[in-house]
């Protein structure tokens, strides 16, 4: 199957003078036309950089118009995109480099010094500013959906990072179902304040957005802030974060008196939600909406109606359209109705594959469709979903299975806790227990008194450990196995 034409390209001849992007860092306001022409010229720029069809070409910035360019240069190009990660060492970003087999490299002047030492070519975002560069639009070409648009390298929280290969039909699927199951209109202003170069920056609301015509408010990167700042004074409608961030705008003192009249949901997602928070925002008057994604199968793959986030509290909610979901045990079998399992998804939004690594493919893709995702979760009678965590952090106590993100959830509800993480450590009597990383004032007899009264006692950590702060991927997500190696050198 092949079709005409781009988003980008299409949004523009049906709504050119619509606003697009509202830049925060120069108050640019671009309308879909201005950024058309953008895109165009990044392409101009590829082509005589001697970017071809099918090779990979990185990015590397903070967020910006010229980046976002970039990026949807590849589909004009037909060319293969890398966003990589601003937060990334030159030896982590040089086996990504070599992985792909990296043609060139485009980037801000903030990352020129990085991009020196990697054993690439590299140009400056400046090269869209370049006379020679602007060389008039291609013409319009046929896309294959299933040629791959770019590549996105996981965190590597479990080992080497594996470039998912996204096409251009997740893309766009993941888009339109989004727009539709989650109610987006062309009258929908949202902030983007998560990096571009992750999944969640780049398709969870910005090419939903897209699709419908909407306005994004593009921001460099996270402020808490300038995120409410730009809430009440762009008027935006629909805000999507991770519970980290819900967490900080909520501790923040505009929460309180913030102008929330316009809003017309907040979306969490990334991690399991704790539900101290969704009460906080409600008793705001502002809809709470969970749902839950990954790089490989989409970032939006569940939806739930306004009256499903009051009284399905905590669920991500139900498969959108088209999505299948399923929960299985460790053979396979599906489980019943209440009992926790891995979740396996398939769909027209599920990515295909890994870069170079067939291993890792035929792993985690079935060729039934269904991908393994790794997490484990349980439906209810009415068909939510909720997650338990992940299956590696999972851990079997004297026989029985403990699920580190409902320790979590109890933990940050204590008023002396900012954060927490519970990983679990080898023990001779039980096989394993768990140890809980705490970010806060409390103590360790304080907190083993608190969830005494809140789980049961085999599910209470036997150590706790105090940091000032848990390391966190760029999207919330906290690294584990940090933690754990920061164990074996206590």
């Amino acid at each position: 199957m092949i079709f005409d034409g781009d988003l980008v390209r299409e949004r523009a001849r049906v709504t050119p003078e619509k606003v697009a992007l509202v830049y925060v860092e120069t108050g640019e306001r671009i309308t879909y036309a201005d950024f058309d022409a953008r895109v165009d010229a990044a392409a101009a720029a590829l082509r005589a950089l001697g970017v071809a069809a099918g090779e990979r070409y990185g990015i590397l910035g903070l967020n910006s118009v010229e980046y976002l360019a970039f990026f949807f240069a590849a589909g004009r190009l037909d060319a293969i995109v890398v966003p990589l990660s601003n937060r990334a060492t030159a030896h982590e970003l040089e086996a990504i480099v070599a992985d792909c087999d990296m043609k060139l490299l485009l980037h801000s002047d903030d990352f020129t010094e990085l991009a020196t030492h990697l054993a690439v070519a590299s140009f400056s975002f400046d090269v869209l500013r370049k006379p020679a560069s602007v060389a008039g639009p291609p013409a319009v070409a046929l896309h294959d959906p299933e040629a791959t648009y770019c590549l996105l390298y996981t965190s590597g929280t479990t080992g080497k990072p594996k470039g998912v290969m996204i096409p251009r039909r997740q893309l766009y699927w993941n888009g339109y179902n989004t727009a539709v199951n989650w109610d987006l209109h062309a009258d929908d202003v949202s902030p983007v304040y998560t990096p571009l170069y992750h999944a969640g920056g780049l398709a969870a609301f910005l090419i939903p957005l897209f699709c419908v015509g909407g306005t994004i408010v593009l921001h460099k990167s996270f402020n808490v802030s300038a995120v409410w700042k730009s809430i009440q004074e762009d008027r935006c409608t629909v805000v999507l974060g991770v519970p980290t961030i819900w967490k900080m705008l909520m501790d923040a003192p505009e929460f309180a008196t913030a102008d929330l009249g316009h809003v017309r949901a907040f979306f969490s997602g990334g991690a399991p939600l704790p539900h101290f928070i969704i009460d906080a925002y409600q008793k705001r008057g502002v809809v709470f909406k969970q749902g839950f994604g990954m790089t490989e199968v989409g970032v939006n793959c569940f939806t739930m109606t306004v009256a499903d986030s009051y009284r399905k509290r905590g669920s991500i909610g139900r498969p959108m359209m088209f999505t299948a979901v399923k929960l299985v045990d460790a053979e396979g079998r599906e489980v019943k109705t209440g009992e926790i399992g891995e979740m396996w998804i398939r769909g027209p939004h599920v990515s295909k594959g890994y870069w170079n690594n067939e291993e890792a493919t035929r792993a985690a893709y079935g060729e039934d469709g269904w991908f393994r995702t790794g997490d484990l979760a349980r439906c209810d009678e009415d068909g939510f979903f909720y997650i338990a965590g992940r299956r590696k952090d999972m851990f079997i106590s004297g026989g029985v299975n403990i699920y580190p993100a409902e320790i979590e959830a109890e933990l940050v509800a204590h008023p002396a806790v900012a954060d927490a993480a519970v990983v679990s450590i080898p023990d001779e009597t039980w096989g394993e227990v768990g140890v809980a990383f705490v970010v806060g004032t409390a103590t360790a007899e304080d907190l083993t008194s608190f969830l005494t009264l809140r789980i049961a006692k085999y599910k209470v950590p036997r150590r706790f450990v105090f940091m000032d702060a848990l390391p966190r991927t760029p999207y919330g997500k906290v690294v584990k196995e940090e933690l754990k190696r920061s164990l074996a050198q206590m």
